[in-house]
């Protein structure tokens, strides 16, 4: 506990000089470096639903197809804890922002050879195989990504308003949900179904390239985390951070993974597998559930700022606690409305349960950051985001499952919401007594 002590003095003494300007330009960086990299990351969500059940497996059961598509997309983050510990251990020992530069560049480029993929039907197996192997590289990356940034912005905030400032990478999740889907839905109104099977999907995706450019570029004038070099230059960077956050902080890597759970896991079963449901179940057009989970991300972007405002007022494990309850308790309804085929009532359904989990989305940054010390910040951060990551992916594969089990009724998927909200609730509740103790940073 001393040495946990020694380096919450020093990392007080590092923020205490920082200047509202600084924290904006680096949180400003991280901001459009995340949303490309979730651009890229949640292009292959929206593609599992519409375009991989049908281009890259082949089945005459429409739900068993759906349930491979989403498999591939659960492998992509199952791989992120391991990404999570590479990157991880890289950042704590080397720094932050040099492995931010790494880890967007893995993403880009492998967003762009998805693009490029031949389908089953020009070279059989291989194409799934060789898809499932992109996901995998592209998970790893995704690993080391949201982490670090997390990382670097709130080390690079006073510490009073570090709720603030780590509600704004989380904006990266609507703005890339905006772009992948605006992405898409332009697609299907450009294009015929059979022209946008063909190649029109693939558009996207390769758009991800040039884009690449500009996250690199932004990323290479990010400053060095002010924590970090306060922890060079007095020789404590930790050897070993694997191995020491897996003995000292295993219990905060199951709090934070619980706390980062319902803003992953809940957003993945209200968009992917609600866009599939809905298309494949209740009969709706592709545009609309498209149209839903963008006016869902726009309405999101506001979310989190109120989120980030009430963390750094009342506390951001707070915001997660009773963020956590609203959600569970507009589950039902929004189910309800979802079901109604009533297209505004779909898109308020989705929309309005998206805002209720951002709630809890936009605080568990700064949770999360909290529960471990400058030390093994980077590695602990990431291994408690990755395990949510990790579960979360399988969400969509389970809710399908489910669903289909009970005569393709929604009730199953609600369930599972309700579930996640109060799981990540109990994690708010609990997470301030197993918090680092930074004078002056409120839980």
């Amino acid at each position: 506990m001393s040495e946990q002590n020694t380096t919450a003095s020093a990392e007080l003494n590092a923020t205490t000089e920082l200047s509202i300007k600084d924290a904006n330009k680096v949180a400003a960086g991280a901001l459009i470096g995340t949303a490309l990299e979730w651009y890229d990351f949640f292009l292959f969500s929206a593609a599992a639903a519409l375009v991989f059940n049908v281009q890259y497996f082949t089945s005459e059961n429409a739900t068993a197809a759906a349930m491979a598509s989403f498999a591939t997309f659960g492998v992509g983050l199952a791989a992120r804890p391991i990404g999570g510990l590479i990157f991880g251990r890289m950042g704590d020992k080397i720094g932050r922002r040099k492995v931010l530069l790494i880890t967007i560049i893995g993403i880009g480029v492998v967003t762009g050879l998805i693009g490029l993929l031949p389908t089953y039907a020009a070279i059989g197996f291989a194409a799934p195989a060789l898809l499932v192997l992109l996901r995998i590289l592209q998970g790893l990356f995704v690993g080391g990504e949201w982490s670090g940034a997390m990382t670097l912005v709130v080390e690079n905030a006073p510490l009073h308003l570090r709720a603030r400032y780590a509600a704004i990478p989380q904006i990266g999740s609507p703005i890339g949900t905006i772009l992948s889907s605006g992405g898409f839905f332009i697609m299907t109104l450009v294009f015929s179904q059979d022209s946008f099977d063909s190649f029109g999907w693939r558009i996207p995706f390769l758009v991800a390239l040039p884009l690449l450019v500009v996250a690199v570029y932004l990323r290479s004038r990010l400053e060095e985390s002010p924590v970090f070099r306060q922890l060079e230059e007095s020789g404590e960077v930790e050897k070993s951070p694997i191995r020491t956050t897996f003995r000292d902080s295993w219990k905060q890597i199951i709090i934070g993974m619980a706390a980062a759970l319902l803003g992953v896991g809940g957003f993945y079963l209200v968009t992917a597998f609600c866009v599939w449901y809905g298309v494949n179940v209740l009969g709706y057009d592709d545009s609309l559930l498209l149209l839903g989970s963008m006016v869902a991300a726009a309405v999101e972007i506001g979310a989190l700022i109120w989120g980030g405002a009430l963390g750094t007022k009342f506390g951001a494990s707070k915001v997660i606690l009773w963020g956590g309850v609203a959600s569970a308790v507009v589950a039902v309804p929004a189910f309800f409305m979802f079901e109604s085929g009533n297209p505004v009532l779909v898109v308020i359904a989705m929309t309005l349960a998206v805002s209720t989990l951002s709630l809890p989305y936009a605080a568990s940054g700064t949770v999360l950051t909290g529960l471990f010390p400058a030390t093994t910040r980077y590695t602990g951060v990431g291994m408690a985001q990755n395990a949510a990551g990790m579960l979360s992916g399988f969400i969509p594969l389970l809710a399908t499952s489910f669903v289909a089990s009970a005569g393709d009724h929604w009730w199953p998927a609600a369930a599972m919401l309700v579930f996640l909200s109060l799981f990540t609730a109990f994690a708010g509740y609990v997470a301030p007594r197993m918090s680092v103790d930074l004078p002056g940073f409120k839980h």
